[in-house]
């Protein structure tokens, strides 16, 4: 075999190993680059009770296709709960909700753009820190 054919295939297949990866029924936490949070942080960010890291002001954002999944799996609430907490933190604290995006593609573009962004989606995209990922089958 071609030395330089081998050597592509082994960097191929050591990418894929080493990469992070979701699977079908999985939903990825993922921040801008710019920030470091850990997975235990996740949910002080989305009940707003963690609002920084370091100097940066943690912006989370919520995906329209993965609330209710992200909700049960990783904030232990339905969206009733969720919406309740956040009025109470707009009125008691001056907190709005997390803006709500679409889907995967609007919640990746947003979070890579955005300083301080954090979110979920169902693939792991490119240009991001990926924080956690959980199953929710």
């Amino acid at each position: 075999m071609n030395s330089a054919l081998f050597r592509f295939w082994f960097c191929l297949a050591l990418t894929l190993l080493l990469c992070p990866s979701a699977n079908a029924g999985d939903i990825v936490v993922i921040t801008n680059s710019g920030i470091a949070v850990s997975p235990d942080e996740v949910r002080d960010i989305y009940t707003g009770e963690k609002q920084f890291s370091g100097s940066t002001q943690l912006v989370p954002v919520d995906n329209a296709a993965l609330q209710e999944d992200f909700l049960s799996a990783f904030m232990q609430m339905d969206t009733v709960k969720y919406n309740r907490l956040w009025t109470k933190k707009l009125f008691r604290d001056g907190l709005a909700q997390p803006a709500m995006k679409p889907g995967d593609a609007a919640v990746s573009a947003y979070v890579r753009r955005t300083a301080g962004a954090i979110g979920y989606v169902s693939t792991v995209p490119p240009g991001v820190k990926i924080i956690q990922i959980k199953s929710v089958q």
